[in-house]
């Protein structure tokens, strides 16, 4: 079969903030064989700017000149071979991760229950190391493999990808320079180590009439919570959680509470907290705040919105003044989770 490659097309159906930026090539490879063939054209070899996934985490400010390869490999399986207690799962890359997760939940599997809802396929998983509700990607992967921009085939163990809070090499050593093509997990097959401390979970367990709750049951907390509070980007273009919670001394967790006693902030340890930027920006006055066709959704500040109208560097203009603004207010320096294009 031959590879899929497109021209001049618009990248508009390929990422969820829905802004109209067009993408010089387009490429999709749906096997690692097509994969194997792509990375051997010259026409990737000297043109790829983006290995794309499923678009959930990026804010392209301008049209893409060069190629964009699209990683469409699908398929899970349980890996056999492993103990009672527990289970293995490898899903490839371009399976869905909210897809992935229902599946494993319908099997019986705890692990990923927490992670339910978050947009965006398996393979870009790692990179970021998805986490909500204190639960991280983390927690649950084995290992994940791929292969290196000149074909040679690589495994990488948890402890290999060196994650940190939304952080790990392929975000920066190995940046663009490998394509995860497959991701192993590690899941429990009973005696569930479920976690429902965080955030809102047991409220809307106890709303829910669930006093001991199976890994489905908080999958379908998380949903409604995550429902409740983030705009579905098939309706509404956006990246999902656009900046990273700081993570900053407890001694400024209390210089600012002399100010702001209801400050949002989690131990991390070390003498560290992490601090709730939709707090921050709550608090600053931007939540709700709509600029005429974008701005930042009323239900979680965390998240800027397209409406329909936007462009990429008003988005990014955006970001850039609640920064500015977090920084002036809070001294506190808020990072995008989201990739800039």
């Amino acid at each position: 079969m031959a590879l899929e490659l497109r021209e001049n097309i618009s990248f508009r159906p390929f990422h969820t903030f829905g802004l109209k930026v067009r993408a010089r090539f387009l490429m999709i490879v749906k096997t690692e064989d097509e994969l194997m063939e792509a990375l051997e054209l010259p026409l990737v070899r000297k043109e790829l700017k983006l290995i794309l996934g499923g678009g959930s985490n990026l804010l392209p400010t301008k049209d893409i000149d060069g190629l964009v390869l699209k990683v469409d490999i699908r398929g899970k399986e349980e890996i056999p071979g492993k103990d009672q207690n527990n289970v293995w799962v490898r899903s490839k890359a371009g399976e869905n991760w909210h897809q992935l997760v229902l599946w494993t939940l319908q099997n019986g599997w705890g692990g990923l229950e927490n992670l339910s809802l978050i947009p965006g396929n398996v393979g870009t998983a790692p990179i970021q190391n998805i986490g909500a509700y204190g639960v991280e990607l983390k927690d649950v992967m084995v290992q994940c493999n791929g292969f290196y921009l000149d074909g040679t085939p690589a495994t990488f163990s948890n402890e290999e990808c060196q994650f940190g809070y939304r952080d790990s090499i392929f975000k920066n050593d190995l940046k663009g320079k490998f394509i995860i093509t497959g991701v192993d997990f590690k899941l429990t097959r009973k005696n569930h180590l479920l976690n429902t401390s965080y955030g809102a979970i047991r409220t809307e367990l106890e709303q829910m009439g669930i006093t001991e709750p199976t890994p489905s049951d908080v999958s379908r907390a998380v949903i409604h919570i995550r429902k409740s509070k983030l705009p579905d980007p098939a309706l509404v273009g956006n990246a999902g959680s656009f900046f990273k919670n700081p993570v900053i001394e407890d001694r400024e967790i209390e210089e600012i509470k002399s100010t702001y006693p209801d400050l949002v902030s989690y131990p991390v340890g070390n003498g560290r907290s992490k601090v709730a930027a939709g707090w921050l920006i709550e608090k600053a006055g931007w939540k709700g705040k709509d600029l005429g066709g974008y701005g930042v959704n009323p239900n979680q500040a965390l998240v800027l919105v397209n409406y329909g109208g936007a462009t990429g560097p008003q988005m990014w203009g955006l970001a850039l003044e609640i920064i500015q603004d977090i920084q002036s207010k809070f001294g506190i320096q808020l990072d995008p989770e989201v990739n800039i294009l």
